[in-house]
């Protein structure tokens, strides 16, 4: 059986079948556990958020953009200006790497799931260590920082990223850094064109606890789906999905309640 066949089918309790799993399921569990259950079990997936095309040209062209100094293994003129003594890694897979589908994979044994994850970049280091690179765009009037609560899942993110390269087999940097790019609002006009700030911010990542999330994680694939919708690493938050979900079914069930007749 394929992987494309298994990502395609939902999870089977005490299946032998190595079960494909992205770096976004991960994600999926830590945030709600019910969710990941529904997700996996019954393929029935969180509403979709509209595609964000612009982000994803963006993604494009920074990649471009690295790649010509990738060519000439000489260091972006970002890196530079921050002091960052290291070029855009070449490799024979970096394609396979970046590709949605693909990605950096690893086999977990304890679980037998293999866990994949596609990255924006790869820098090395004047040591041979790889640095994590995760390009991000938005438009905003304040400077970008990684301050908000909801951008644990930004590091997350990365942090797994640095932990599938090591199960490769690869000597890793713990700092891994941040292509930040911002639209700017405070000009006159648009005149067919945005102009944007790009921030190169340094993250200190540790994958500490991506092994035993994952091991929590087949435990749920394998159990019953849980009761309420709670975030792991934060469990006192309700997820808002579930939370929506609850109070939309009970007004349904409410409303489609038959009435007692009086008099």
């Amino acid at each position: 059986m394929s992987y494309m066949r298994q990502q395609s089918q939902p999870f089977r309790p005490g299946q032998t079948e190595t079960f494909k799993v992205s770096r976004s399921k991960i994600e999926l569990f830590s945030q709600c556990p019910r969710c990941f259950w529904l997700d996996v079990r019954l393929k029935i997936t969180r509403p979709s958020s509209p595609p964000f095309q612009i982000n994803k040209a963006i993604d494009e062209l920074m990649k471009k953009e690295f790649d010509v100094y990738r060519q000439q293994q000489q260091p972006h003129p970002w890196m530079t200006d921050n002091q960052i003594k290291a070029v855009p890694m070449q490799h024979k897979d970096l394609d396979k790497w970046r590709h949605n589908f693909t990605g950096v994979t690893t086999l977990h044994q304890p679980t037998n799931l293999h866990i994949f994850g596609a990255i924006d970049d790869v820098w090395v280091d004047e040591d041979g260590q790889l640095i994590v690179v995760d390009y991000k765009a938005t438009a905003k009037s304040a400077d970008v920082n990684l301050d908000a609560a909801w951008q644990i899942g930004y590091k997350r993110q990365m942090e797994i990223y640095q932990w599938l390269l090591r199960q490769n087999g690869f000597t890793v940097s713990n700092t891994g850094y941040f292509v930040y790019t911002n639209g700017r609002m405070d000009l006159d006009g648009f005149f067919d064109k945005v102009e944007f700030r790009t921030k190169v911010i340094a993250y200190t990542g540790d994958d500490a606890w991506v092994d035993p999330t994952i091991i929590a994680m087949k435990k749920c694939m394998e159990g019953d789906m849980p009761a309420v919708g709670r975030q792991v690493m934060d469990p006192t938050k309700d997820c808002e999905y579930c939370t929506y979900a609850r109070q939309r079914t009970e007004l349904t069930l409410q409303a489609i309640k038959p009435k007692k007749k009086t008099g």
